[in-house]
């Protein structure tokens, strides 16, 4: 008996050794890395929020989206409006900055708000085409709204400041080694990708999510078993746009000078990609996904003179950025044929064994 009661906990416990090991190590990163990784880490974090919001739309409740980069274009440029001060013909409120980035948030959410009826009414590609209608119509306003956007050349950032300290590049000795900005928003991006992590986490294992996959299973078998299908569509929709305001202050903060050439169709493409390579519906597959499509750019930019074929642009070679895409392109279809519940789905097949009966999103029963 005793057998029987202890050995199911043993891999509890080793997860949580190390998932606690993990945190270790990622809190100590900022006192050893240099500013090169550490700001690829933190667009990764960045793209595991938003990857996390679109696999709650796309992979939880099967609304495809491909207007994500609408969304983060709105956290981001709200960000900016609500604390900048104005001047040089640029529109600014001079909020504090926290309240800013809240208020961003809420905007991209309340635009999310205004388009769930459209997404309400539609779905599969005609969903898809109407969300890819979003980042055309962006792309129009954040290229000749002057006033808000600064046009083509975007507009700069104002650093968070938050209990009496500001994410800025002014050093801030800890332990005797210097904190700049991306020391500082390391330890915010990693609060805030824990926590959105863990709500999605609970919103997905509690009756919410059970809706949530009825409507993505069969939508009208859903309705007719009494779940509010239209009124959980358009919650799901919000809240997905909040997580996409969310990691577009997020990256606003790290480029610290937001442009409109970034939030793009390539951008909602990439997050798609994220999702389908990490595992649909699942919020541990969002952040690998994540960390897999945004850092595969930098490690090649990186190491691009190390690397056949891929060197500087203009070089003859292939761009490390048209290199990064064609890898994540060919990862999505392998993962299509080969694994269907993404990377996250074949750890775990790998780690519960065949005999468990675990099915994973993506696989048929």
């Amino acid at each position: 008996m005793s057998e029987v009661l202890v050995k199911p906990l043993r891999p509890v416990r080793s997860r949580t050794y190390l998932w606690a090991a993990g945190g270790v190590v990622l809190l100590a990163l900022p006192f050893y890395l240099d500013r090169f990784w550490l700001q690829a880490g933190l667009f990764a974090m960045a793209a595991a929020i938003g990857a996390i919001g679109i696999n709650l739309l796309t992979g939880a409740t099967g609304q495809l989206s491909m207007g994500h980069a609408f969304f983060l274009a709105v956290g981001a440029y709200g960000y900016c409006v609500f604390a900048a001060d104005g001047g040089d013909g640029l529109t600014g409120l001079g909020l504090p900055t926290w309240l800013a980035a809240v208020l961003a948030v809420l905007v991209a959410g309340a635009a999310g708000g205004l388009f769930s009826p459209i997404s309400g009414r539609l779905s599969g590609a005609y969903l898809g085409i109407a969300t890819l209608a979003l980042v055309f119509i962006g792309q129009h306003v954040m290229f000749n709204a002057h006033d808000l956007t600064g046009g083509a050349n975007g507009r700069d950032v104002p650093p968070l400041s938050l209990f009496g300290l500001t994410f800025d590049d002014r050093e801030l000795l800890v332990a005797a080694v210097p904190f700049g900005s991306a020391e500082k928003l390391w330890y915010a991006g990693l609060v805030l990708l824990a926590a959105g992590a863990l709500f999605a986490r609970g919103v997905l294992r509690g009756r919410p999510g059970r809706a949530m996959n009825a409507i993505r299973d069969h939508r009208i078998a859903a309705g007719v078993l009494g779940v509010p299908v239209a009124r959980h569509r358009a919650a799901v929709f919000v809240l997905s746009s909040m997580y996409a305001g969310l990691a577009g202050v997020l990256l606003a903060l790290v480029f610290q000078r937001t442009v409109p050439d970034y939030f793009g169709i390539t951008l909602s493409l990439e997050y798609l990609a994220m999702i389908v390579i990490g595992g649909l519906g699942s919020v541990s597959g969002a952040v690998a996904g994540a960390v897999f499509v945004s850092l595969l750019p930098q490690l090649l930019t990186r190491y691009s003179d190390a690397l056949p074929l891929v060197s500087a642009p203009g070089t003859g070679g292939i761009a490390p950025g048209e290199a990064s895409r064609y890898l994540y392109g060919a990862a999505v279809v392998l993962v299509v044929l080969f694994l269907p519940g993404g990377l996250v789905g074949a750890a775990a097949r790998r780690h519960v064994g065949p005999r468990s009966g675990e099915i994973h999103p993506g696989e048929e029963r």
